[in-house]
This record gives C-alpha cells, structure tokens and sequence, in this order.
C-alpha cells in the first residue's frame, strides 16, 4: 500500500522544500520507489520537459527521488505576472491567466482540486512513498477554505504532516504553537516538527524544545543546521535567484548537492521516528 508523508511549514521560506528534497534521496536509499508532489506552486522559475512546464523546485525534487520529471508532481503552477493576475500551468500547459480572485473563487476548489488529486492518485499507483509539499503556511486564516497546497490533499489520503520552520528568522516556537492552534481538529494530522536553519550549539535550544513537545505533545524530529549548498531555492523568496540549465553536467553537480544536502538532513534527524510515521 503506497505510503504518504507530507512537510508544510510556518511559513514561506520555512524549509519545505529543501526538506522535501532531502527525504526523497534519503528514502530512495532506503529502497522505495519515491515521487515528490506539490499541488500547487507558484514561481516564475521553472522546468521544461517534453511538451511541459512544471516548477523546477519538483523537477528537482524528482531527481532527487530518482524518479522521473512529470506534470503530475506539480499539477499546477502559477506564474506571477504582477497586479494579482498569474498565468495558470494545468498538468505543464498553459491554460489561461487568471486573477487572483477568479483563480480561488472559479478554479481552485473545483477544476483545480480536481486536477491536484487525481495526480495525486496517478503518482500513489506508481511508487511506494509519495512525498508532498505544502504552500506557504497551512494557517493563513484568509486563505484556509482556498487553499489546496496543504491540509486538503494531507486530508485526502490521510497524511502524516512534519512541520518545518525557520529559526534564523526568529519566532519558531511561537509559530509553531500557534500554527497548531490555528489549524483547528486539521491540527490531529501534524505529527511533529523540524527546526531549521540553526545557527550555533544545538544544546542551547533543549528547553525550547521540551517546551514545544510538552506544550503540544508531539515531538521534535530534530534541528537541521544552517547549510550551505548549490541548489536553486524558490524565486519568491530572493530579488536575484539563480537561474540554471538542466543539462547533463548540471544535472550531475546538483545530484552531488542533493547528496551532501541528504547525508547532513538524516544526520540530524530522527529518521526512525519519521520512518515510523509510514507504518
């Protein structure tokens, strides 16, 4: 029976997907057959394939996996064109430009949820562990009924969720208590956390973290500290991201990124604890 497992975070740069990458390679070593998936990604950087456009973050993502590049990772993705308005990818084809309004009011909760879960279920015929990213935060409160990046598709097929968030920024224990708060009985579906880019002795944060858990009684997978390595990050998050080519000796240089990235991310988590959540 395919197995899911999903990462949202705190927040837009929290780690989703890094953290994603780094599962995909761990757990295809671990001898699954792994796909990555996001519902729905907004960027202006993407990958195209054949006859397709997806984000590059999934098209990564999927060789991290070792697993083919497909529309079906990211059904659907967004590209900003300024003043609200994106023009809309549908399984890697231009569908149409929407406005914001007319996309979550027409498009997401019908065609586009759709669309998202039936790819979902293609991806989930063909692997063994579906690994999903979520958008954002799952507790934008004027987003929540909209959104189909994260808790309806770790609804759908019944999700354990790890919550990712940045401590660099500051704020991660409050985030993430009040995330879970604001999450409501979709709360039950968060399993526990990461914290991410840590700078200095993991020790200093042990009472913030047996706070966390006894607060919240779910545990802390571990505290991934801040790295450095070659893989493009999300557009929205940097004024001059790096824009790249996937020929076959870039492809090469980011399998050897994705490599150190993977063996730092299982070093510093309880991957029993995360394996333990697939049963």
């Amino acid at each position: 029976m395919t197995k899911t497992l999903m990462v949202q975070g705190t927040s837009s740069g929290a780690g989703k997907t890094t953290l994603v990458t780094a599962l995909c390679r761990i757990f295809v070593d671990k001898g699954y057959r792994v796909a990555p998936f996001k519902s729905q990604n907004m960027s202006s950087y993407s990958y195209q394939g054949n006859g397709f456009e997806i984000s590059r973050a999934q098209a990564i993502q999927a060789i991290a996996a070792r697993t083919e590049i497909s529309p079906h990772t990211n059904p659907i993705m967004l590209k900003p064109l300024g003043n609200y308005k994106s023009e809309v990818f549908v399984m890697g084809r231009r569908y149409k430009k929407m406005h914001a309004d007319e996309y979550y009011k027409r498009f997401a909760l019908t065609k586009g949820l759709d669309i998202a879960k039936k790819s979902l279920d293609h991806l989930r015929a063909r692997h063994d562990l579906v690994i999903m990213e979520g958008a954002g935060s799952p507790a934008e409160i004027n987003m929540q009924k909209y959104d189909i990046a994260n808790m309806k598709m770790a609804k759908y097929c019944s999700s354990p969720v790890i919550l990712v968030s940045d401590i660099d920024k500051g704020g991660t224990f409050a985030s993430m208590v009040g995330t879970l708060e604001l999450l409501g009985p979709d709360r039950k579906f968060v399993k526990g956390y990461v914290i991410n880019k840590f700078r200095g002795d993991p020790r200093i944060l042990r009472p913030g973290l047996e706070f966390l858990e006894n607060k919240t009684g779910r545990p802390v997978f571990g505290t991934i500290p801040l790295l450095r390595f070659d893989i493009p990050e999300e557009d929205s998050l940097h004024a001059n991201p790096k824009q790249v080519s996937f020929t076959t000796r870039y492809v090469k240089l980011l399998d050897k990124e994705i490599e150190h990235l993977s063996r730092v991310v299982k070093s510093n988590l309880n991957m029993k604890a995360i394996g333990d959540l697939l049963k």
